[in-house]
């Protein structure tokens, strides 16, 4: 249970790793799962940056996708149809400049048929002014709240790492009416080709995701965890079930696998099969005994 929003299971995936589903319903019944978070949209279509958009990296993956997408129209009436299909939680992912977009989008999203929640994604790295909202206290309170006066949906913020005072920004987000924290989007960081002299993607700098985030992310889950009362999805390198466990001690109530489905489509399935294995190990009956309970 995330803020009245009842889930199957704890086990999501995470914006912009598992697109819009159908890429993936060849692969493992998507129906298992306790939820998806579709690719980040915008009020208008946007061509996102150039290429090269991704460069791996040790034990990561480097991407200045730059929010690529056909607006929250074309996302409501071609891809939600298909979504509404697959039988699990479906949480929207959104991006604004704005909170007159706030109010727009969060009137079109209402209205929408088919979608549970709203992830609001206010840390995108790869864009400008993507992070303005998750650094600034205050700005994230007014979107968040601008949000919140015209939608009855649950709304998660997904927060920045790239920023020391990340409680503090979680305590604007629930101030402002958000129903959760998704911790964290990715760090950013920089690839280079030195015999060119260039940076390895078209854009420079890039959100690093993956292993080599996940102390970083299990910091801010923590640190987010301690800072407020409502509930907090964990993201950043999640690939097993020792990193599940590490998440939900550290104190989220659910996870989202991300960059694992590029290189282990299945890893969120291989999580759901060995989540009661783990949990009778600590003795526990459900996910909510372990929640937050790391002895720091």
């Amino acid at each position: 249970m995330l803020k009245n929003l009842p889930f199957n299971n704890p086990i999501l995936t995470a914006s912009g790793t598992f697109g819009y589903a159908r890429e993936m319903s060849g692969v493992f019944e998507i129906s298992r799962l306790g939820g998806i978070i579709p690719k980040t949209v915008t009020l208008f279509p946007r061509a996102g940056n150039p290429p090269p958009r991704t460069f791996e990296t040790a034990s990561g993956l480097l991407n200045s996708i730059g929010l690529d997408n056909d607006g929250i129209d074309d996302f409501i009436d071609a891809k939600l149809p298909y979504l509404r299909t697959i039988g699990t939680k479906i949480i929207a992912s959104v991006a604004v400049k704005s909170s007159d977009e706030c109010l727009i989008m969060g009137e079109k999203l209402q209205t929408a048929e088919g979608i549970d929640a709203i992830e609001l994604n206010v840390s995108c790295p790869n864009v400008s002014g993507g992070v303005d909202f998750a650094g600034d206290p205050k700005l994230c309170e007014r979107v968040v709240s601008s949000f919140c006066r015209v939608l009855a949906l649950p709304l998660f913020v997904k927060l920045s790492p790239n920023f020391f005072n990340i409680g503090e920004v979680a305590k604007a987000a629930e101030s402002g009416g958000a129903s959760g924290i998704s911790a964290v989007n990715t760090c950013l960081g920089l690839a280079v080709d030195w015999r060119r002299r260039r940076p390895r993607l078209g854009n420079g700098l890039g959100g690093l995701s993956g292993p080599a985030i996940k102390p970083i992310a299990l910091r801010c889950v923590h640190q987010v965890f301690k800072a407020v009362k409502i509930p907090v999805i964990g993201i950043g390198g999640i690939e097993t079930i020792d990193d599940a466990m590490e998440f939900f001690i550290a104190g989220a109530s659910a996870i989202q696998i991300g960059t694992a489905n590029f290189f282990n489509p299945k890893a969120a399935t291989k999580i759901l099969d060995e989540l009661p294995i783990a949990l009778a190990e600590l003795k526990a009956k459900s996910i909510t005994e372990i929640i937050g309970t790391l002895d720091i």
